[in-house]
C-alpha cells in the first residue's frame, strides 16, 4: 500500500473501467462516451443542451463532437426547446432509446458484480472517501 498513491489508484482504476467499457460498447456498435452521453439525456423530455455538458462534467467542445456523432448515427435530435425559444433540446429517437436501454443494462451489470463482490460496510466507505475527495476538490482545499 505504501507505493500506491490515492491518484494513481483512481486513475488506474477508471482507466481499467474505461476499457471494460468501451470494449463492451463495441459490442452495440457504439462507445463509453456515447453510452454515457444516453444515459445522461432525459428519455422522455430530451435534455437542454446547455445543461448537458455541466452535467457530465464535460468541456462544450468535447460534448459537442460527441453530439454531432450520435445526430448523424441517429440517436439523437435537436429540437427548439418550448420553455426557452434561444437554446435547443437534445432528444433520443427511437433508435437512441434502444441504445440507451442497452448502456443502462452495462452499467447496472457492473454494479451489481461489483456489489456481489464487496460488502455493503465496504461499498459505504468506499462512497464515503469518494464523497470526501469530491469536497475537498470542490471547496478547492488541497490546492488553494
Amino acid at each position: 500500500m505504501k507505493d500506491k498513491t490515492i491518484d494513481y489508484a483512481l486513475r488506474a482504476t477508471w482507466q481499467a473501467v474505461a476499457r471494460m467499457y468501451n470494449e463492451e460498447a463495441g459490442k452495440y456498435d457504439t462507445t463509453m462516451a456515447t453510452g454515457f452521453t444516453l444515459l445522461s439525456i432525459d428519455r422522455e423530455k430530451g435534455t437542454p443542451s446547455t445543461s448537458l455538458g455541466p452535467k457530465m462534467g464535460m468541456e462544450a467542445t468535447s460534448l459537442s463532437r460527441i453530439l454531432k456523432n450520435m445526430e448523424s448515427k441517429g440517436l439523437i435530435e435537436r429540437k427548439p426547446n418550448p420553455e426557452d425559444g434561444r437554446s435547443v433540446l437534445i432528444c433520443l429517437t427511437e433508435l437512441g432509446r434502444e441504445k440507451r436501454e442497452q448502456s443502462k443494462t452495462v452499467v447496472l451489470k457492473f454494479n451489481e458484480v461489483v456489489q456481489e463482490q464487496v460488502s455493503e460496510e465496504k461499498l459505504r466507505h468506499f462512497f464515503e472517501v469518494i464523497e470526501v475527495i469530491n469536497n475537498l476538490i470542490v471547496e478547492k482545499k488541497i490546492y488553494r
